[in-house]
C-alpha cells in the first residue's frame, strides 16, 4: 500500500520535505536512519539504552502537518508520539497537539489518542481515544493535523476523526503560539499499553518505526522571529472553517464505530462538560 494523502484535504499539488532540511534530532542520533539519498524517507527506532526523536527545524503558525508511518510490528509497548508544540520555547504555557500511539497487544485493536491543550492546561485534558480499523505496523497510513486559530482537525488518512472548534469559553486552553512538529518514540511501559499494564519486551528489540511524505504546509519562522509566523499565513489553513456535510458524515460514522473514549462524556472526569464540548462537533 502506498504511503497517502487525500486529494480532499490538501489542494493542488503537495511538496514532500526532506528530513535533513526541514528536520534536526533530538535524541537517540544512533536509532535514526535515513532511507533514501533525497532525505524523505526515514526510520526511528526504540533500543534498550534509549529511544529516539526528531523536530522540524522552524515554528509555524496556522499550518497543515502530515506524514505517512509504518508503525513498529505488534506486541510491544513503543510509545510513538507525532505531537505540534511550543514546550522548548513557551515553558511555562506551551501548547500541544498530538497523536499518541499507545502500543498494541496480540488479540486487541490498536488504539491512537489525541490531545490538544493550550497555555500549560494539561490538567483539563482534552484527550480522545480510538480504535484503529486497520493494523498500522502493515502499511503506511497517513495522520494530518490542521490547525489555525478557530479550527482543530484530526486526520486520519482521508478521514477526518476529530473536530475541536474553538470557543471564546476556552480561553486560553486553545493552541494560539506558532509550534514545531515533533516526532518520537519511546518506552510506553509505564502507562500508554493497557495504562501501563503491559511492559516493554526487549527480546524483540528494536522496535522500528517507517516515516515518508512530510508535508508542512504554512508559513515557517526561525526560533528567534516567532512574532512574524503570525504575520504571513497561508490562505489554505488560515481560511479554513470547517469540515463540509459530507466530512462531518464520514467523522460521524468513524466516532460512532471506532472511538472508545472522550473527554466530552466522561462525567465523573467533568460533571460540567468543557466548553467546546457543547459546540457544534
Amino acid at each position: 500500500m502506498l504511503p497517502f494523502i487525500s486529494a480532499s484535504v490538501l489542494p493542488g499539488n503537495v511538496t514532500f520535505l526532506s528530513f535533513n532540511e526541514s528536520f534536526s534530532t533530538l535524541f537517540g542520533d544512533q536509532n535514526l536512519h535515513i532511507f533514501d539519498a533525497k532525505g524523505k524517507s526515514v526510520q526511528i527506532s526504540l533500543s534498550k539504552s534509549t529511544g529516539c526523536g526528531f523536530r522540524s527545524r522552524l515554528h509555524y503558525d496556522n499550518a497543515f502537518f502530515s506524514a505517512s508511518i509504518k508503525l513498529p510490528a505488534a506486541n510491544n509497548t513503543a510509545g510513538v508520539v507525532v505531537y505540534t508544540s511550543n514546550a522548548e520555547d513557551f515553558k511555562a504555557n506551551h501548547d500541544e497537539l498530538d497523536f499518541e500511539f499507545l502500543g498494541n497487544v496480540p488479540g486487541k485493536a490498536w488504539i491512537v489518542q489525541t490531545n490538544l491543550y493550550g497555555n500549560e492546561s494539561v490538567k483539563r485534558g482534552r484527550e480522545e481515544r480510538y480504535k484503529l480499523w486497520f493494523n498500522p505496523s502493515k502499511d503506511f497510513h497517513t495522520y494530518s493535523i490542521l490547525w489555525n486559530k478557530n479550527w482543530t482537525i484530526f486526520y486520519v488518512d482521508d478521514v477526518p476523526i476529530r473536530q475541536v472548534r474553538r470557543v471564546n469559553a476556552m480561553r486560553g486552553d486553545y493552541p494560539s503560539k506558532p509550534m514545531s512538529l515533533y516526532v518520537t518514540i519511546w518506552d510506553g511501559s509505564n502507562w500508554a499499553t493497557g495504562g501501563g499494564k503491559h511492559k516493554t519486551n526487549y527480546r524483540f528489540a528494536p522496535f522500528k518505526a517507517d516515516f515518508t511524505n512530510f508535508v508542512i504546509h504554512g508559513h515557517g519562522c526561525s526560533k528567534d522571529h516567532i512574532p512574524q509566523c503570525k504575520l504571513a499565513s497561508t490562505s489554505f489553513v488560515a481560511n479554513f472553517i470547517g469540515l463540509s456535510p459530507v466530512e462531518k458524515s464520514k467523522m460521524k460514522g468513524f466516532r460512532k464505530k471506532y472511538m472508545v473514549y472522550s473527554h466530552c462524556q466522561d462525567r465523573r472526569r467533568y460533571p460540567i462538560a468543557l466548553p467546546e464540548c457543547t459546540a457544534d462537533r
